[in-house]
């Protein structure tokens, strides 16, 4: 008689590792991903021969969780210059990390910005950041980004101008009332590692995650509508029974499934993608407001960073708005408009793509979310659960979430086999 399977519910991140962390422990398990394909929030659409991921989103090469699961030289990764270009309403200054680049020392010290004393603090916080483990901020004392930045003697106007928007993009909130200690991980992560995209865009990396998985193992279009500490029931009616089951669904559809467990509200995302006959910069750099007029938080021109994005001659530029129920036609011209303060008349031409409106981007970490900063693995009726709302939230805090889980659900069930390096070959999906 065979083994019954450990069901995991949705193949994003934090799906992909858990199976595969299971897998290669020998454990039988089987992904059901409601969707056409694996990535969840992380996906990539190919559009008029542009390839456009699904909201802007960057790898820090510093998560501590990437060398567990992912061959990095196979993603190709193209990276971003350190630091940041700042639209001050009248030209753009420069905020870049000297001690990766070099070059951006003149350019950083000269920026009016901020004083040469916000900008030593800067490097005293980097200082800070390279110390001690990669978790270690989670430990430390709780309160809000802008209070610790206040705390550490940061100038208001350097506050407003390159904070705002350089973490509320990582936030998705200007008001930086996410936990300090979120703000000290990632900081860590800026200063150990690079910022970069796959070369052919983000959804590079759950394919290779699911291209880890043993054959057949994941299946698509198949929509769960309730779960239970043994089996979960398909949209159609079907009964599936489990050894063990993992809900690895975004927060809302975790939510769905799972009606009394508590998550955290969601931060919205919405995405404007233009097709540009010539690139108005040629760096690889992130264009931020400094003005916090908007509507644009942060812009940059994605073909400059990997050139596999665009047809030959032509560029693609991203735009990114904080928020997500707003006039959509109404919204793309004040960021046409604001673009075209940035970089000139020749926005006019530029041919609009897609947007993307992402209502739950991610998890919203205020004071006391991170406490502890990994929520239970599993409800009072037994379900697993796992995803980046479990853990803090990023691309690393998902995979961790995803990996912890297996290693609990490991531990009460039967292996059909011995795990090891053998237990992860080839890939599958069946529909």
């Amino acid at each position: 008689m065979s083994m019954k399977p450990v069901l995991v519910v949705g193949a994003g991140l934090a799906g992909l590792c858990c199976a595969r962390t299971l897998a290669a422990r020998g454990v039988a398990v089987e992904i059901l991903e409601r969707s056409d394909g694996v990535g969840g929030r992380v996906r990539t659409d190919a559009v008029d021969g542009f390839l456009l991921d699904r909201g802007f989103q960057i790898l820090l090469t510093g998560y501590p969780e990437l060398s567990r699961h992912l061959d990095l030289a196979a993603l190709d990764l193209r990276q971003f210059d350190p630091g940041a270009r700042l639209w001050t309403g009248r030209r753009f200054e420069v905020i870049g990390d000297p001690l990766r680049n070099p070059g951006s020392l003149v350019p950083s010290l000269l920026a009016r910005s901020g004083t040469l004393l916000d900008k030593w603090k800067v490097l005293g916080l980097r200082r800070e950041a390279v110390r001690g483990s990669d978790y270690a901020a989670f430990e430390r004392a709780d309160g809000t980004t802008l209070e610790l930045l206040r705390e550490r003697g940061f100038s208001e106007p350097f506050i407003e101008r390159f904070f705002r928007p350089f973490l509320g993009g990582i936030f998705l909130e200007p008001h930086l009332e996410t936990t300090s200690r979120f703000f000290q991980f990632v900081f860590r992560m800026l200063a150990t590692g690079g910022n970069a995209v796959p070369a052919r865009g983000m959804e590079e990396i759950p394919r290779q995650l699911a291209a880890g998985l043993p054959q057949g193992i994941l299946s698509v279009g198949r929509e769960v509508a309730e779960v239970g500490a043994d089996f979960v029931r398909l949209a159609d009616g079907s009964r599936r029974d489990a050894a063990a089951v993992v809900v690895a669904c975004e927060a809302p559809a975790a939510r769905a499934l799972l009606p009394e467990l508590e998550v955290p509200a969601g931060r919205a995302v919405t995405c404007f993608y233009f097709d540009a006959p010539s690139p108005p910069t040629s760096v690889p750099i992130l264009h931020l407001d400094a003005t916090g007029e908007g509507p644009v938080n942060n812009a940059h021109v994605v073909s400059a960073v990997s050139e596999c994005v665009a047809p030959a001659g032509r560029s693609l530029v991203s735009a990114t708005v904080l928020g997500g129920d707003q006039d959509l036609p109404s919204l793309e011209r004040k960021v046409r408009e604001q673009l075209g303060c940035w970089f000139g008349q020749q926005v006019a031409s530029w041919r609009s793509l897609r947007h993307y409106v992402i209502e739950h981007a991610i998890p919203a970490q205020p004071v006391g979310s991170l406490e502890p900063p990994r929520r239970p693995a599993t409800t009072p009726d037994g379900v697993f659960v796992c995803g980046d709302h479990r853990d803090q939230a990023s691309i690393d805090g998902a995979m961790a979430s995803g990996r912890r889980v297996a290693e609990v659900v490991a531990q009460h069930v039967p292996r059909s086999r011995e795990g090891g390096p053998d237990a992860s070959l080839g890939g599958g999906v069946t529909s």
